[in-house]
C-alpha cells in the first residue's frame, strides 16, 4: 500500500493519544471504518469486528499496518469492489475527524451587557485597597477579659 495509506493508518492509530501509536485497536478500527464511510448494507458494524478478529494475531489486541492492509482486502471482497477502488475511497475521506460539542449562546452568561450588581463593574475582588492585615486586626494590648485597651478608651 502507499505511504498516504500508512499515514492515514498512523493518524487513526494515534487518535486521542499523546504519543504516536503504530498499531490500531478494535475501537479505532471501527472509527476508521465509520469515518471513511465504508459501513453500508453490504459491510455492517458486525462485519467490522469479524474482519478485525480475522486479521489480528491470536491473543493480540491491536493490528499492525500489514494486518490493516489485509483487512482492507477483506473489506473490498465483502463489499464487492476492488482494493484500489476501496483505497481511493479511504484516501479521499482523509484522517480522523474530531467531533467536539460547541456550547449554545446563553444570553445572561455570555452577554456582559446584561450583568448586574458587582459583576457589572468587573466582579468581586480580594484587593480592596488594604495592602496588609494591620487595618483588620487589632494587635493592641488587652485586659484579662480580652477587651482591647483601644476599645475601652473609645467607649
Amino acid at each position: 500500500m502507499s505511504q498516504e495509506m500508512q499515514n492515514i493508518f498512523l493518524a487513526f492509530a494515534s487518535y486521542g493519544t499523546r504519543q504516536p501509536e503504530t498499531q490500531l485497536d478494535g475501537a479505532k478500527f471501527a472509527k476508521f471504518c465509520k469515518e471513511t464511510n465504508l459501513i453500508d448494507k453490504k459491510f455492517t458494524a458486525i462485519d467490522v469486528d469479524i474482519i478485525f478478529s480475522k486479521v489480528k494475531v491470536k491473543g493480540a489486541r491491536k493490528i499492525s499496518f500489514g494486518e490493516f492492509c489485509a483487512a482492507l482486502e477483506l473489506i473490498a471482497q465483502k463489499k464487492g469492489v476492488s482494493t484500489d477502488e476501496l483505497s481511493s475511497k479511504v484516501l479521499a475521506a482523509g484522517g480522523p475527524k474530531t467531533q467536539a460539542t460547541k456550547a449554545d449562546f446563553v444570553k445572561f452568561h455570555d452577554d456582559k451587557s446584561t450583568y448586574t450588581g458587582v459583576y457589572a463593574n468587573g466582579g468581586p475582588t480580594n484587593v480592596d485597597g488594604n495592602k496588609d492585615l494591620k487595618s483588620l486586626c487589632d494587635r493592641s494590648s488587652a485586659d484579662v477579659r480580652g477587651i482591647s485597651t483601644n476599645y475601652a478608651r473609645q467607649h
